[in-house]
């Protein structure tokens, strides 16, 4: 059996990816689903929509409305404290679980 490795390990960084770029400034959700399946992320914006849902359910974003420039109202999310907090707190474990991997799976070892 063949797994996909790459989509275990997307699936386990992807909601704190959201968290990080919603960090930078409110995104709506056409804006999010670029940046993530440019990085290779997400494979559409059909499977952003859910974990967006699960972001808001867990109180870590909150949504508002503002018009488009040229369009509809868009929803746009935004990080809650809670959800400040829960990216801090993932950004104090990768580095050093990162290295862990690293140094065990190394690129020289079989």
């Amino acid at each position: 059996m063949t797994v996909d490795i790459g989509a275990q390990m997307r699936k386990g960084v992807v909601e704190y990816c959201v968290l990080g770029l919603l960090a930078r400034e409110p995104m709506y959700g056409w804006q999010l689903s670029e940046a993530l399946t440019e990085s290779g992320l997400i494979a559409s914006i059909g499977t952003l929509y859910p974990l967006l849902a699960r972001l808001r359910d867990n109180g870590w974003v909150s949504t508002f409305e503002m018009p488009g420039e040229s369009g509809p109202v868009r929803k746009y999310y935004r990080l809650t404290d809670a959800g400040v907090a829960q990216l801090a707190q993932f950004r104090t474990h990768w580095m050093p679980f990162a290295r862990t991997v690293t140094g065990l799976i190394g690129e020289d070892r079989p």
